[in-house]
């Protein structure tokens, strides 16, 4: 564990709070004209997923969890959660879909993610920033309709429906955001 000052705490830090692990989500600093500069973090318990927030002073220390992150390929999903192999030394890991939340529509066999380690546990995933995926489902082409700002419903072959632009077609695979599954672009293979 390392001290650090509660005004240096960012987004995605873990943080040891009485012996249990936190990830910040949020962590604002606040100085008042009067009294003492606080910092505010919201986190969320890594173990059950509870939302806390705490108030600090700004020179509080507060313990700062050692986490490592790896890169570790998605091999496959079944009813003990989705497991990940570190291609270096072949440890393979497993994370639950509590875990991992929305972003598992997204992992693909083979995929490469970064998983942050705690103790041998992972405790969180960060997917590639794109992903591309084939149109499944979308509304036929309307002569006419060229406005560039209007975009259509589609689903993607993960069964996650987004919006693409009127040229886009059933069966055509797009490059997808895995931040907010919107459409970047058409694909280039």
């Amino acid at each position: 564990m390392v001290k650090v000052i509660a005004s240096s705490v960012r987004k995605g830090n873990v943080l040891d709070v009485d012996g249990k692990l936190y990830v910040v989500l949020t962590a604002q600093n606040f100085h008042p004209g009067k009294g003492t500069p606080v910092t505010q973090v919201d986190m969320r318990r890594i173990s059950d997923g509870v939302k806390v927030s705490e108030r600090y002073r700004t020179t509080e220390q507060v313990e700062r969890a050692f986490v490592e992150d790896t890169e570790h390929t998605f091999l496959y999903e079944d009813g003990e959660g989705f497991h990940f192999m570190n291609p270096q030394s072949y440890d393979q890991l497993v994370m639950s879909t509590d875990d991992i939340g929305d972003l598992k529509a997204y992992l693909q066999e083979g995929m490469t993610c970064i998983l942050s380690v705690h103790e041998g546990l992972a405790i969180a995933i960060e997917l590639p920033r794109h992903v591309t995926l084939e149109i499944v489902e979308t509304e036929p082409v309307v002569k006419g309709q060229t406005a560039s700002s209007s975009y259509k419903p589609a689903v993607l072959s993960n069964g996650v429906r987004t919006l693409v632009p009127p040229h886009i077609s059933a069966g055509v695979r797009v490059v997808i955001a895995t931040e907010d599954g919107s459409y970047v672009e058409r694909a280039k293979d």
